[in-house]
C-alpha cells in the first residue's frame, strides 16, 4: 500500500497527540477508515518507538530509576492489586515494558546486592512467574500484556508476521516462475549478511532492474529507509556487489 507525503504527514501529527494505547488505536482507524488497520498499526508503533527513543535517556538516570522505584514500593503498599506500574508508565508517557524493566532490574539489584544481567532480566520479563516476588511478578506481567508497542510479546508477534510474509513473498515468486536462492542457502554458502531472496535472473520493476529483495513487515517511512540502508542494504551491495547498482527492498504491510 502506498501513502503520500502529506497522508503520512497528518497520520503522524495526530498520533504525536494521543497516548500509546489501544483505545487511541482506535481512534485512530475511526479518523483515517480509508487506511488499513494493519498500515496505521505499523505507522502507530514506529512513531512511538521515535518518541522513547528520544525520551529514554531522562527515564534512566539514577535520579529518575529511584523515583520510580519508590514510587512503586508505596503503591503496591497501599494496593498490591492495583496496576501501579502501567499506571506509571502512562503516568511519565513511558513504555510499560520498559518500566517494568526498569523497576525490576533496580529491584534485583537490591535483593541480590549485585547488578543483574541483561539475559536473567530478559528471562524473568518472558517469563515473570521466575520474578522472586509475586506481586512484581503480577506488575510486571501485567506491563507486557497491556503494552501493544514493546516487550516480549510485542516481539513474539513481529517475528511471527515477518516470518509470516517472507513466506508469502517465497509463494508469490514461485506462483511467477521466478528462480532465486533463498537467505539460507546464501548463508549455507558462508554469507553473513543476505537479503532474504536473490533471483538468478532479474526483473524489471517500474522501470527499474530488481536483483535482490529484502521483505520488511512494517510501513516504509523514510527515516527507516535510511537506518536500514546504513544498517543492511549497504552491506547487501558490497558483499553482493557483482550483482549491479539496482538496490530493491520490498516492504509489506498486508498481503
Amino acid at each position: 500500500m502506498k501513502l503520500s507525503k502529506a497522508q503520512y504527514d497528518e497520520i503522524a501529527q495526530f498520533l504525536g497527540h494521543v497516548q500509546p494505547t489501544r483505545q487511541s488505536l482506535r481512534k485512530l482507524k475511526e479518523k483515517f477508515p480509508s487506511q488499513s488497520q494493519s498500515t496505521l498499526l505499523s505507522i502507530f508503533s514506529q512513531e512511538y518507538q521515535k518518541q522513547i527513543k528520544r525520551t529514554h535517556a531522562k527515564h534512566h538516570t539514577a535520579e529518575a530509576v529511584e523515583t520510580y522505584y519508590q514510587r512503586y514500593l508505596n503503591g503496591v503498599m497501599k494496593n498490591a492489586a492495583a496496576p501501579v506500574l502501567l499506571e506509571l508508565a502512562n503516568e511519565v508517557d513511558f513504555a510499560p515494558s520498559l518500566m517494568a524493566r526498569i523497576v525490576l532490574e533496580r529491584f534485583l539489584q537490591e535483593r541480590e546486592q549485585a547488578i543483574p544481567s541483561k539475559t536473567l532480566i530478559n528471562s524473568m520479563l518472558r517469563d515473570p512467574s521466575q520474578i522472586p516476588d509475586g506481586v512484581l511478578a503480577n506488575q510486571v506481567y501485567q506491563c507486557t500484556v497491556n503494552d501493544c508497542c514493546y516487550g516480549p510479546l510485542v516481539d513474539c508477534i513481529k517475528h511471527a508476521i515477518g516470518h509470516e510474509h517472507e513466506v508469502l513473498l517465497r509463494e508469490m515468486l514461485l506462483e511467477k516462475n521466478l528462480s532465486f536462492i533463498a537467505e539460507d542457502q546464501l548463508r549455507a554458502k558462508g554469507y553473513d549478511k543476505t537479503p532474504d531472496f536473490i533471483l538468478e535472473v532479474p526483473v524489471a520493476v517500474e522501470g527499474h532492474i530488481i536483483h535482490w529483495i529484502e521483505s520488511k513487515a512494517s510501513f516504509g517511512d523514510e527515516s527507516s529507509h535510511q537506518a536500514y540502508l546504513q544498517d543492511q542494504f549497504w552491506s547487501y551491495w558490497n558483499s553482493f556487489h557483482n550483482l549491479r547498482p539496482r538496490l530493491y527492498c520490498i516492504l509489506f504491510v498486508q498481503r
